[in-house]
């Protein structure tokens, strides 16, 4: 028990000196307020004196007042310099979105460009295309404002009109263009579907150069010529084409079957091709042949090599196309790539 009232005492002892630390630390505290605001209170006279005889002007101020002066005199200063570094920044920020623009600007006006280039290209692409197709027998409507751009304005050509929202007319003919390549999308399938047709026929009949990579020249014309050995005229049923040598590879102009894999006295080393049509082709003088009889062979597929044998004044490739029991002027197949290339606007060679 003493122990317990011991404890009791030093608690309350304890509590009594917290309260009284509280309490003249609160009586401190109010002093110290009464103090400056007995000193912020206090007034002072101050007196504006003119070196005339004058008037003396006495201005009555506080402590209070002269720190309420001071703080707004700092928050004005302050905010001067807060705004200054804010303009500052502004005007930095504004440059920097100019010279934006002005590439932006500058890439806009090679956008448009570009769009006039286009639309220039686009018009060599239309008149060729309505040639090819009119080449091919196809039949395609021109509208008004296709004809129009024949007059040499290109917005008249894609109808162009200045939108009132503020759409940039050049997104205007870009849609138009976009429309035009859609509408020219199935006459270009046609012309493949034709081409595709024609690829397929050009590979049964004998269009293709027989000397492979399309070297060589022609030595002598099919028809009427001086044989070389007796000096007297006579048709010559094919056509010669030499490279000055021997070894050179000889194709097939065709697809085709291989009838004759012979040797003659005339004709040397000499291979006979079947084709479709009625068409035959027939290849003398080879220094060897690479096929045999019953082969079936591919257009562009080797079947001998260019060579000196039978009567011959030197190496060459005498070529014969037959259809049926005539005999025909090979050059006439030879240049049908040629011809077609030219209508499509492409100049290949053989």
């Amino acid at each position: 028990m003493a122990s317990v009232h011991r404890y009791k005492r030093l608690e309350n002892s304890l509590v009594r000196k917290i309260k009284n630390l509280v309490a003249a630390l609160g009586r401190w505290v109010v002093s110290v307020v009464r103090h400056i605001f007995g000193v912020a209170g206090r007034r002072y006279t101050v007196m504006l004196v003119p070196h005339s005889e004058k008037k003396v002007y006495n201005l009555h101020v506080s402590i209070f007042s002269l720190c309420c002066m001071a703080l707004v005199m700092v928050g004005i200063v302050g905010a001067f310099f807060w705004y200054g570094s804010v303009y500052h920044n502004t005007q930095g920020a504004l440059q920097d979105k100019d010279g934006k623009l002005k590439d932006a600007q500058a890439s806009l006006d090679q956008l448009r460009d570009e769009i006039s280039g286009l639309f220039r290209v686009t018009r060599s692409f239309e008149a060729a295309l309505s040639g090819t197709l009119s080449t091919l027998g196809f039949e395609r409507s021109v509208s008004d404002a296709e004809q129009a751009s024949y007059q040499g304005d290109m917005s008249s050509f894609f109808n162009v009109q200045e939108n009132s929202i503020g759409t940039l007319k050049e997104v205007n003919d870009i849609q138009r263009l976009a429309g035009y390549l859609a509408q020219a999308e199935e006459p270009l399938r046609e012309i493949g579907s034709v081409l595709d047709t024609q690829s397929a026929l050009l590979t049964d009949i004998p269009s293709m150069w027989p000397i492979k990579g399309g070297i060589g020249h022609t030595s002598m014309f099919f028809g009427q010529n001086e044989n070389p050995f007796s000096g007297q005229w006579y048709i010559h049923k094919g056509i010669d084409l030499s490279t000055y040598r021997q070894g050179d590879a000889i194709i097939a102009t065709a697809n085709g079957q291989v009838v004759t894999v012979d040797y003659d006295n005339g004709f040397g080393n000499y291979v006979v091709i079947k084709h479709k049509h009625g068409f035959y082709t027939r290849y003398a003088h080879l220094l060897s042949a690479r096929v045999q009889k019953g082969q079936w062979v591919q257009q562009g597929e080797t079947i001998g090599y260019i060579g000196n044998t039978g009567l011959s004044t030197g190496p060459h490739l005498h070529y014969e196309v037959h259809i049926g029991s005539d005999v025909v002027d090979p050059l006439k197949y030879l240049n049908i790539r040629s011809s077609l290339a030219r209508s499509a606007g492409n100049p290949a060679g053989r």
